[in-house]
């Protein structure tokens, strides 16, 4: 093994970021969800405090922007103003000189073609292709059918959209659909090489879901990082939530297992409320003393900087350029 190929694997990623909430409102009903609150009773995001918040974050190190939002439902009168908020909170998010990364739900193909001019990435959890949780946990969850949210895989790679996608783990499905999954996955990628990264996300009980469920045993996580990176693609990093993973030894313990990345830490997760992100000099912390050394990096790869639009490409090189100065320091 070369010394860089050593280099390489001793480094595990993370994406300096930040989260804004257009709306909490979503028109499914997961019965797992710390997220949503019901279509009407949120007061959507306004464009000045959107701006207040982001130059807020300008001296703070934030590069990524996750705009995450709940689900107004496609034929709703106000779709078409959920869209444009969106839209232009992202188009914000650029002239402010961030990088955004839109996790919206469900889009048409037009909607995603628009948003790619506005972010640097995409990103959409499959979370299982077994059709039974629709009998279950996705039963008044509309937009959770697995053959839409694999098509929405596929116009993302149609239309070289860099995109993260990634499994729920411990909501009732089995090992075979963690398989089934990953391999649905690893074949959507096939054709267009844009999925940059698989989250392997264990449920965890909060204190908002509409059902009481049991947390996905995170003794059996290593066991999971370890199946993907068998299916998966080498060029697909695995990513796990820190904050989820309750012990340093059972967070080592997926890094030997192949995960090499742990997502977006910013101060709050808000699809995990009641699990605080770790500050990132804490993980380094942690991840040195055993041979790990934590850098930051974009929410897109470098093999896809080509994809973007040539202002976003601009962010883009100067981001890379200031990581790279920051690590030489």
């Amino acid at each position: 093994m070369s010394v860089s190929t050593a280099a390489s694997e001793s480094i595990i990623t993370y994406s300096p970021a930040y989260t804004l909430v257009p709306t909490y409102e979503c028109f499914n009903r997961c019965t797992y969800c710390n997220f949503r609150t019901d279509p009407g009773q949120d007061e959507w995001m306004t464009l000045e405090k959107a701006e207040k918040i982001l130059r807020s974050l300008q001296a703070q190190g934030v590069i990524e922007i996750l705009i995450l939002s709940g689900e107004v439902h496609p034929n709703h009168s106000q779709r078409s103003a959920w869209f444009q908020r969106i839209y232009d909170l992202c188009q914000m998010a650029i002239d402010l000189g961030f990088l955004p990364h839109t996790n919206a739900g469900i889009l048409s193909y037009d909607e995603m073609a628009r948003f790619k001019t506005v972010n640097v990435s995409m990103g959409l959890m499959l979370e299982q292709i077994t059709p039974q949780l629709l009998q279950t946990v996705h039963r008044h969850a509309p937009s959770k059918v697995p053959a839409v949210r694999l098509q929405q895989l596929e116009w993302a790679g149609e239309l070289h959209i860099p995109f993260t996608t990634g499994l729920l783990l411990g909501i009732g499905e089995t090992q075979q659909d963690w398989i089934e999954t990953l391999e649905a996955i690893a074949q959507v990628h096939q054709s267009h090489r844009h999925i940059q990264e698989v989250i392997l996300q264990p449920h965890s009980p909060g204190s908002q879901q509409a059902q009481v469920g049991v947390a996905f045993p995170i003794e059996r996580m290593a066991e999971v990082v370890a199946i993907a990176r068998q299916i998966l693609p080498p060029e697909i990093a695995l990513q796990i939530p820190p904050n989820l993973i309750p012990t340093p030894e059972q967070l080592l313990a997926c890094l030997e297992a192949g995960a090499r990345d742990l997502g977006g830490i910013g101060p709050r997760d808000e699809v995990n409320p009641n699990y605080p992100h770790p500050q990132d000099h804490k993980l380094a912390s942690v991840l040195g003393r055993s041979g790990w050394r934590l850098h930051p990096r974009l929410p897109i790869y470098p093999q896809h900087d080509a994809w973007l639009p040539l202002t976003l490409q601009q962010n883009v090189r100067h981001w890379r350029k200031a990581l790279v100065a920051h690590q030489q320091v």
